[in-house]
């Protein structure tokens, strides 16, 4: 099917920062949502302005809201990647997976799933365990039902297994690129102990990971440290 998905109609499907990009770009950062994320940006950013500054072209995806990385988003997200190409005619440009909780499952499972393979990822409070997630708070059931519940082939289970970090770690079926991986101590929405420490025990054996535990922040409120987020993102283009 030809994608609808162009450089003439991007915008109605992502946030892209090349108006205040300086100069030629020297790579991309894909930023996911987390669940629930509707926002369309009609301006830039301020996050797409500090890497349009740097020459790093920014690209916020406007998925389903609770996506989960299911196949279509991994799909989607490659035919805005082929769409922003299209549009800056830079094609080949390394990229970078990042995003926090959905978006940080999101940004690590599009590692695994994407047509061209991301240089680096970084997660915030990342959602690792998608099976034991289902159960962790009662407002998920019904989303992650509506992103896998679609196929005859597979129970839901299994189907959130194919999206689930840990999973694919604990498999060895991630790609060996460098992950950098936030957590904050005080997360009341995703479990610190059950997520990001098992999925980075489970990744460091088979890829490099830079763990950073941040004390008395909450769901990814990263505070000061949102500078060592992004210079994480931006040493990657280096």
């Amino acid at each position: 099917m030809k994608s609808v998905i162009t450089a003439e109609t991007l915008r109605s499907f992502a946030y892209l920062n090349d108006r205040v990009l300086c100069g030629r770009p020297r790579g991309l950062v894909l930023d996911f949502m987390g669940l629930g994320g509707m926002t369309m940006h009609g301006e830039d950013t301020p996050r797409g302005e500090m890497f349009g500054k740097a020459g790093v072209l920014y690209c916020v995806p406007y998925l389903d809201p609770w996506n989960w990385m299911n196949p279509f988003a991994v799909r989607e997200t490659d035919e805005i990647r082929a769409a922003i190409e299209d549009l800056t005619g830079a094609s080949g440009l390394p990229a970078v997976s990042s995003g926090g909780s959905m978006g940080g499952l999101a940004c690590l499972v599009y590692t695994r799933y994407a047509a061209v393979t991301p240089v680096a990822c970084a997660a915030n409070c990342p959602v690792c365990d998608l099976p034991y997630h289902y159960t962790e708070r009662p407002d998920l059931p019904r989303t992650l039902y509506a992103a896998f519940g679609t196929s005859e082939q597979e129970d839901l289970e299994a189907a959130m297994k194919k999206a689930s970090p840990l999973h694919l770690a604990e498999a060895g079926d991630m790609p060996k690129i460098p992950y950098t991986v936030f957590h904050c101590e005080a997360d009341g929405a995703v479990n610190k102990q059950m997520h990001s420490d098992r999925l980075v025990k489970a990744l460091s054996k088979i890829a490099p990971v830079k763990y950073v535990s941040i004390p008395g922040r909450g769901h990814c409120d990263l505070g000061e440290m949102w500078g060592d987020y992004d210079r994480a993102i931006l040493e990657s283009f280096d």
